[in-house]
């Protein structure tokens, strides 16, 4: 009889995505908490973000990850123990927890991860990382034992992480702050300086997903609300194609800047193998429309996009759980004692 439970966890900046071995279920929910008076619990994940831009001066909506790290752990012990209990199957005595992360961590940021486990009904989990390139590859199908180079390219919510697979491990990696929310910040920036009012992030998100292209110059419109510039009261106005693919495109310059910095850095034999493979992009933005096309002009060689998007890292842990023989992927963070 099963006493415990397995579950995979990816602590997106945006989105928490949890893996439950025993309903074999992904779910995802917004990585969000809502604060009363700075000291009161009111919601959390998709319940907060249903309340961000709406709330009084009393209530403070926070993001307790950033860059893909953890920025608060009491706050990210908080979300992760309530979507735990929202997954509805008991986690039992002893539960099983994988979390990807980013890699090369510091030691000090590796027990963040420790401390926000061992809580409560959990402190008696058995925990692992698994870094978060390692993840990815196990997703989209690469072979980490037998790659002689392959590079990967995680566009998250509000970083995106670099990485190079070779010799059955991750000999470079780097995280730099772009992602969604950037590209957001620029729609909502170009809009004010072009068109003098002000737009919140949920409308420049959904401008995003609505109207960049970054293929074809297509004509199309949006009417939406937002704070004229002047006045500071409430006005309707209109956001074109042209200006949000303006705003993205200026962020994905900046991507594309730092991949072609990293193959610079990646050794030559390496390289030509990144470079006949091609370049694997996943993460919540690869839904940009034709993204591939516009990097594969930019980089010079193909891109290749995981149709996973941003559900490939958990994707990937759900891979290592159910595969015995991916295990030795996991690795262990051991618990700070201090000197008596």
């Amino acid at each position: 009889m099963q006493i415990h439970n397995t579950y995979g966890i990816d602590l997106g900046t945006s989105t928490v995505k949890i893996y439950d071995l025993k309903k074999d279920t992904i779910t995802k929910e917004k990585n969000m908490i809502a604060i009363r008076n700075k000291d009161q619990l009111l919601a959390v994940g998709n319940d907060a973000y249903e309340m961000h831009e709406r709330t009084p001066s009393n209530i403070e909506i926070i993001t307790p990850m950033s860059n893909g790290r953890i920025a608060n752990v009491l706050m990210v012990e908080a979300v992760l123990h309530t979507l735990l209990c929202r997954c509805g199957s008991r986690i039992g005595y002893r539960p099983e927890l994988y979390f990807s992360a980013p890699s090369g961590m510091t030691e000090i940021e590796k027990r963040s991860y420790y401390a926000i486990a061992h809580r409560g009904r959990l402190k008696n989990c058995r925990m692992y990382l698994v870094d978060k390139p390692i993840a990815d590859a196990l997703a989209l199908g690469i072979p980490i034992n037998r790659t002689k180079g392959s590079m990967i390219v995680n566009i998250g919510a509000q970083s995106t992480e670099i990485s190079v697979i070779a010799d059955a491990r991750v000999i470079f990696s780097k995280l730099i702050p772009i992602g969604g929310r950037q590209f957001n910040e620029a729609i909502s920036f170009l809009n004010r300086k072009k068109n003098n009012f002000q737009i919140g992030s949920k409308t420049a998100k959904r401008l995003k997903i609505a109207l960049a292209d970054l293929e074809n110059d297509k004509m199309e419109a949006r009417k939406v609300r937002g704070v004229d510039g002047t006045t500071g009261l409430p006005v309707e106005g209109i956001v074109t194609s042209s200006l949000v693919n303006e705003a993205v495109t200026g962020r994905l310059m900046l991507i594309s800047e730092e991949i072609k910095l990293a193959l610079e850095r990646t050794p030559p034999q390496i390289h030509r193998h990144i470079l006949s493979e091609g370049i694997y992009i996943t993460g919540g933005s690869a839904r940009l429309a034709n993204l591939d096309r516009f990097l594969t002009r930019q980089l010079g060689c193909t891109v290749q996009l995981s149709q996973y998007y941003d559900l490939c890292t958990i994707c990937g842990l759900k891979e290592l759980i159910t595969h015995d023989a991916l295990h030795k992927w996991a690795y262990t963070v051991k618990k700070h004692n201090h000197k008596k």
